[in-house]
């Protein structure tokens, strides 16, 4: 699509980009500064938190200690965690869990105490649930409803940013794509917040909802923001594998429950690669996963849940149970073919613990960030901790800009696309820079995303900017991933197998004119 001469403008204080969770923790905070336009891709409910099934982790119980959740966190990153981000997390989580039951967040309980549950790598039973498996939805419904509250938050759906605007190195607005009427609209404001959740869909093989492209992410870098540890991609061991199923996430809680991995045979293996077995860090479970299949050649494993208390699967975990019912499984009576999927990304737009990035006015919160929280490789059920804390902190830094750009920008250049199709992109990534990764496969990885032509399309939809995004991304994982000779959390090398001190460091990606410049710092 070509932008008009004269686009749509409109202007607002605050652009926040995302209805997930840390968008809407980050506008509720906004909401006293100024009129907050949310924009959402799709409706307000189809987010990667939304799929959040595991919970939210907050060391509230009695035998826990905001101490121990520290180490748990800076154990499972590998080294890389930034030990200040870390403290935050698990110094402010505590009061944000207290504010969203406040505001009406139903978690599980046993009578009047709340409910804790341990995940993989956590020392406590610090995990808190919502109505079993759906803990992402319930504090999405508790967040909307608390933003709706507020007369200047407005939203507007069904709209893709496609670009951010930028005059003399500040982000001034973001372009966005209104497919309602098939027009483009400049929107103006003192600040964008890019809360633009995950990139799974870069994959073949992902949990993640298809909205999760990783635009926040492609739009910083071409606006000239940095981004880090963009290498360190998470792939959660156990997404439903089975003919016409969705990889859909079959949450760490159940291994938590005491579920076991059993290979094709009914064996289970995970001893002979952890000594926490099943409960080893998910890295560990996803690897040892792919090492089986390669060494077996069978499509799958199996997660095994028939020994368990008879209706404890389908009381805990309803929505995992139905799922899995509906696509010829029974939790309660069969194991559930399972292989890993591309789940989290640990890297995003870099951006210090404001949410602020390395431009000015651009602010990002939630899993397109990185604060360098996770390290290289994040404990499970920090990620919707992350997105209250730090999305009502960088709520807090952008409330105080007072002043709004001193130019309007003018509108993007027309936007060039990749002649690739999705699904040999996905396949490249998958392939490439997944779990199992070596240097020969990224090397002609990158060169192959990088060969490809560009050129404007006389007619472009949100496919084809979502296309534009995943391409981009795919591009920097690659490169990053090139650049990093270790193993080291998410990021495994079959050619470097071992960690290195040398590589103890954040991997930083940014343009420099039509080329990439890579650093570690």
């Amino acid at each position: 699509m070509h932008i008009p001469t004269s686009p749509q403008r409109i202007r607002t204080d605050f652009i926040v980009v995302g209805a997930g969770v840390a968008g809407l923790r980050a506008a509720i905070e906004l909401a006293r500064a100024g009129r907050v336009l949310v924009i959402a891709k799709d409706t307000l409910r189809e987010s990667s938190s939304e799929y959040a099934q595991g919970g939210i982790a907050a060391a509230l119980s009695d035998d826990d200690e905001v101490e121990l959740h520290e180490q748990d966190t800076i154990v499972a990153g590998d080294g890389l965690c930034n030990l200040a981000a870390v403290r935050t997390l698990v110094e402010e989580g505590p009061a944000v869990i207290e504010q969203l039951i406040e505001w009406g967040t139903a978690f599980d309980r046993d009578g009047a105490k709340l409910l804790f549950a341990r995940e993989g790598a956590h020392s406590r039973n610090r995990v808190l649930h919502a109505h079993g498996d759906s803990t992402g939805r319930e504090i999405l419904r508790t967040l909307l409803h608390h933003a709706r509250s507020f007369e200047n938050i407005s939203f507007q759906s069904f709209a893709a940013v496609t670009d951010l605007l930028v005059k003399d190195g500040e982000v001034t607005g973001a372009c966005a794509l209104d497919e309602r009427n098939d027009s483009t609209v400049l929107v103006e404001a003192r600040a964008v917040l890019l809360a633009t959740g995950g990139l799974g869909r870069v994959f073949e093989n992902t949990t993640n909802p298809d909205v999760a492209t990783g635009d926040g992410v492609a739009c910083a870098y071409r606006a000239g923001a940095a981004i880090s540890d963009i290498e360190f991609v998470q792939f959660h061991p156990t997404a439903l594998y089975g003919e016409g199923a969705p990889r859909f996430l079959l949450s760490e809680a159940l291994r938590g429950e005491g579920a076991y991995l059993r290979d094709a045979a009914g064996e289970r293996f995970m001893h002979r690669y952890h000594p926490l077995k099943e409960l080893a860090p998910r890295d560990v479970v996803s690897r040892s996963i792919v090492m089986e299949l390669r060494a077996s050649g069978d499509p799958s494993v199996f997660l095994d849940l028939t020994h368990l208390r008879a209706g404890l699967v389908r009381e805990r975990f309803p929505r995992i149970y139905e799922t899995c019912l509906r696509y010829g499984v029974d939790l309660e009576t069969s194991p559930a073919p399972v292989r890993p999927a591309a789940h989290y990304a640990m890297g995003g737009v870099q951006t210090d613990l404001s949410g602020q990035t390395t431009m000015k006015r651009l602010y990002a919160a939630g899993e397109a960030a990185c604060t360098g929280v996770h390290g290289a490789n994040r404990l499970a059920s920090n990620s919707l901790l992350e997105g209250v804390v730090f999305g009502a902190r960088a709520g807090q830094a952008m409330a105080s800009l007072c002043d709004g750009p001193g130019a309007l920008a003018a509108a993007p250049p027309p936007a060039l696309f990749p002649r690739i199709a999705e699904r040999e992109l996905r396949a490249i990534a998958w392939n490439s820079c997944g779990v199992l990764r070596n240097g020969p496969e990224l090397s002609a990885a990158y060169t192959k995303l990088r060969s490809r032509t560009l050129e404007p399309l006389d007619r472009a939809d949100r496919g084809a900017f979502e296309l534009r995004n995943m391409h981009q991304v795919a591009t920097l994982i690659s490169f990053a991933a090139l650049a990093r000779e270790e193993s080291r959390g998410g990021h495994y090398r079959i050619d470097f197998p071992h960690k290195s001190a040398e590589f103890e460091k954040h991997s930083t990606i940014a343009r420099a004119g039509e080329d990439a410049k890579l650093k570690f710092v």
